[in-house]
């Protein structure tokens, strides 16, 4: 099987990468993204090119050369940095999306595009989060994701292009920074706290979001998609957690861990905003009856890991 990775460069595709490498040989996958000096970074440790997702041509001949069987479409701006430029974010997110799914359509090539709990707005259901339930999104970035699930079901039963995705929460990792997203609170504070003793959140320190772990993330990725199609009664796309906390409720579990702590809040409105238009906990049932999901990190495992990580990652 031959697997590309389209925006690799982002937090999601710098693990992604190895992890397919191990499971699939590292021969069989390519890591592409549009930015020349982090494909250098790439090559270094996989097979890596530059491209730009929303040229089709450019696409085209990738897909084609390197005879591609598995798109990962990993292209985004994500939430709050799509709201200071919403035209930008739906060219980018829905440009890279199309352009995969018709690629996957001429090929006859899976595609997977992660969607996000950013599909969901005030409306909806906040507690226990349904599977299949409203989805009146508040910003441009779940407005994409929306229209994201519905093109790729709409590939799946009008052409039968093989699509699947999951809706992600935050995604906590101690490899690459994240990228403008409302939940990149859950990783900064890490980094603050081990340099600096103290953070300042700009998430209201009672609003419950959920969140994976990293390892979890990517076997989500991984998972779903080496699972019997037949099994599959959703596909795009899936509610995945792992766990649901607080600001308030992480920082504690870190004081408990890093004495001497300090924590204080600076409200950024436009991230208040999102965040209490997300859900306090989903229901991933659908995904544990119909391909297995089964997270294995907790708040604390997570919490452990996370300072251990970072400690070496700034020699401390």
């Amino acid at each position: 099987m031959n697997i590309l990775v389209v925006g690799a460069g982002g937090q999601i595709g710098t693990e992604l990468i190895p992890h397919l490498q191990t499971l699939y040989g590292e021969d069989n996958v390519i890591a592409s993204d549009l930015k020349k000096d982090i494909v250098s970074q790439l090559k270094e440790s996989c097979r890596a090119i530059a491209f730009d997702a929303l040229d089709m041509n450019s696409y085209r001949e990738v897909v084609s050369q390197y005879k591609i069987d598995r798109i990962y479409n990993l292209v985004a701006l994500l939430s709050a940095t799509g709201e200071k430029n919403p035209q930008l974010a739906w060219s980018i997110n829905m440009g890279a999306l199309i352009n995969s799914l018709e690629l996957a359509r001429e090929y006859n090539c899976s595609v997977f595009t992660p969607s996000s709990i950013g599909v969901f707005g005030h409306s909806t259901p906040h507690v226990n989060t349904p599977q299949d339930t409203v989805m009146r999104p508040d910003t441009i970035y779940g407005v994409c994701k929306v229209s994201g699930e519905l093109m790729s079901d709409y590939y799946h039963s009008r052409f039968g292009v093989d699509t699947r995705s999951v809706r992600f929460p935050g995604i906590i990792s101690n490899g690459a920074m994240p990228g403008g997203g409302t939940t990149d609170y859950a990783v900064e504070v890490f980094y603050e706290v081990l340099k600096c003793g103290h953070y300042t959140s700009p998430i209201p320190e009672s609003t419950y979001m959920d969140m994976l772990y990293m390892p979890d993330a990517l076997e989500a990725c991984t998972k779903l998609m080496d699972c019997d199609p037949a099994k599959l009664i959703h596909r795009n796309s899936f509610n995945v957690t792992a766990m649901s906390f607080s600001p308030k409720e992480l920082f504690e579990a870190i004081s408990r861990r890093v004495p001497g702590a300090t924590f204080s809040y600076d409200i950024d409105p436009v991230k208040e905003k999102i965040s209490a238009s997300w859900p306090d906990s989903m229901d991933d049932s659908a995904a544990r009856a119909e391909w297995g999901w089964n997270p294995n990190w907790s708040l604390e495992s997570m919490v452990d890991d996370m300072l251990d990580a970072i400690r070496v990652k700034l020699s401390l």
